[in-house]
């Protein structure tokens, strides 16, 4: 499990949409997902074909910052702009929402096809129209997080 979640509920709290890294009752976990439980070798294979997805790289500026906060936090980011920016069903901006800098992770979401519900559908298999499931969000985030620690 990524973050703390049971029906939508934390608390007595309903969990709404927020803003990126805003005010809202979102917990994270603070464990990082283990990237060893998964095998990405068909995905990353597939992905080193496409001269799009294959240009991504972390700038300097991105690999200090993950050194600075250390990858457990950067995990903890990750689960929570895959909860907020990919996760819903219904994405007002689908296609659009995940910038292409600023981030390691909008980088990694780039890099591996899981910047949109439209790549996630095409690259992992993962249908648009409802919400991602906790374990397509485990895979997501680890996915996102084996890219990472490649790139450092």
């Amino acid at each position: 499990m990524i973050y703390i979640k049971d029906d939508d509920m934390l608390n007595g709290k309903r969990l709404v949409e927020g803003n990126l890294f805003g005010e809202d009752d979102f917990e994270p976990c603070r464990q990082c997902v283990d990237t060893g439980k998964y095998d990405f070798s068909d995905v990353m294979a597939r992905l080193a074909k496409s001269d799009f997805r294959k240009r991504f790289r972390l700038n300097a500026a991105n690999v200090d910052y993950v050194k600075e906060k250390g990858l457990p936090t950067i995990c903890i980011h990750a689960a929570d702009i895959i909860r907020k920016r990919l996760a819903p069903a219904v994405i007002p901006n689908d296609g659009k929402q995940t910038p292409m800098r600023g981030h390691p992770v909008f980088v990694a979401q780039h890099a591996t096809g899981c910047c949109c519900r439209g790549c996630l559908s095409r690259w992992h298999g993962i249908p648009a129209g409802r919400r991602l499931t906790d374990v397509e969000q485990e895979y997501v985030v680890a996915l996102l997080m084996a890219w990472i620690e490649k790139q450092i």
